[in-house]
């Protein structure tokens, strides 16, 4: 098999299009299609659909762009690819039901969600150890940390909790209450604000991390849209803090919200149950998956515009672009 750059590189020359510089490919995981559909950032186009386990949810990558990890849910196991063949080349231990995970900002340790043990699970991505478990609230399910790497942000389901905990010692040394199913934290870049979306609660909880207070609540009101179907679950803030959006599940919209005064100032038509979001490094795009559409929406970010439709695999849950 090909790997994905020379996939690209064959195609452009197939072209008459000389020698093209590198896109950055985008990486979907479908959680009912057991593999990643794999996107060029610049054409927009698939490049190829690759097995990675029983039901993939989590993704991301690391920071240097030579390792993929996928939570294989019902492997319970986190699987590792090289990104450009796509290749496994190991697995991490996880616990049962991995579903979210983070990576410190240097690329290790690994924080794990374990859905059906009530745990964190911390990885270490170099000798493949387990460093630690971390009991938290019933259900963990949303993974953040500060961009300092200090803290590591864990919410639990049914505990409608935000748990900060130490990412040195593995202790929590707080909890915040949020509204009905918090499923995703998190952090600007400045490290000032966490975000929380609750599903079941329709809001996002604006925390300070120094006091852990909650400053606001933001909530959502789309006509035409009844309250029920307003989810909200993945966050994703531009590097300047000035953009926020929000992925409001079976309401079908993506949620723009202005970073500095926490105001909701539009609502994006994506597809049908829209999940979780990426940006491309230069923020150039966000990319939002949607599980019963079965593709992947295109934002412009500048012009809060949707600008495509990409079909990708069956029920697509999370996406992560390639820093390089």
């Amino acid at each position: 098999m090909k790997s994905i750059s020379t996939a690209i590189l064959t195609s452009a020359i197939c072209l008459g299009l000389g020698t093209p510089a590198l896109a950055n490919r985008v990486f979907v995981s479908n959680e009912k299609g057991n593999d990643v559909t794999v996107l060029d950032s610049a054409t927009l186009e698939v490049i190829g659909h690759y097995p990675v386990g029983a039901r993939p949810r989590g993704i991301t990558i690391s920071p240097d762009g030579k390792e993929l990890y996928v939570c294989a849910s019902d492997d319970d196991l986190v699987r590792v690819f090289n990104p450009e063949t796509m290749e496994e080349t190991h697995t991490l231990p996880s616990g049962p039901d991995p579903e979210l995970f983070v990576l410190h900002p240097s690329g290790n340790p690994l924080y794990i969600a374990n859905e059906d043990d009530n745990l964190v699970t911390v990885v270490d991505t170099k000798t493949h150890k387990m460093l630690a478990e971390i009991p938290v609230g019933v259900e963990p399910e949303g993974m953040g940390i500060s961009p300092d790497g200090k803290v590591v942000i864990n919410t639990s389901e049914t505990t409608n909790m935000a748990h900060f905990i130490n990412s040195e010692t593995y202790e929590i040394f707080a909890n915040v209450l949020v509204d009905s199913r918090p499923r995703f934290a998190q952090y600007n870049d400045a490290g000032t604000k966490l975000y929380v979306s609750s599903e079941i609660g329709g809001s996002v909880s604006v925390i300070n991390p120094e006091t852990q207070a909650i400053d606001k609540k933001i909530t959502f009101d789309i006509p035409g849209v009844l309250p029920e179907a307003i989810q909200p679950v993945g966050v994703r803030v531009t590097k300047d803090g000035k953009k926020v959006f929000v992925a409001l599940g079976p309401a079908n919209r993506v949620a723009v919200i202005n970073g500095e005064t926490d105001e909701v100032e539009d609502y994006l038509l994506v597809g049908q149950r829209v999940w979780q979001m990426g940006f491309t490094p230069d923020e150039k795009y966000l990319f939002t998956t949607n599980g019963n559409s079965n593709d992947v929406s295109v934002i412009e970010v500048a012009e809060n515009k949707v600008v495509k439709s990409i079909p990708v695999g069956q029920q697509p849950w999370g996406v992560v672009v390639a820093p390089n």
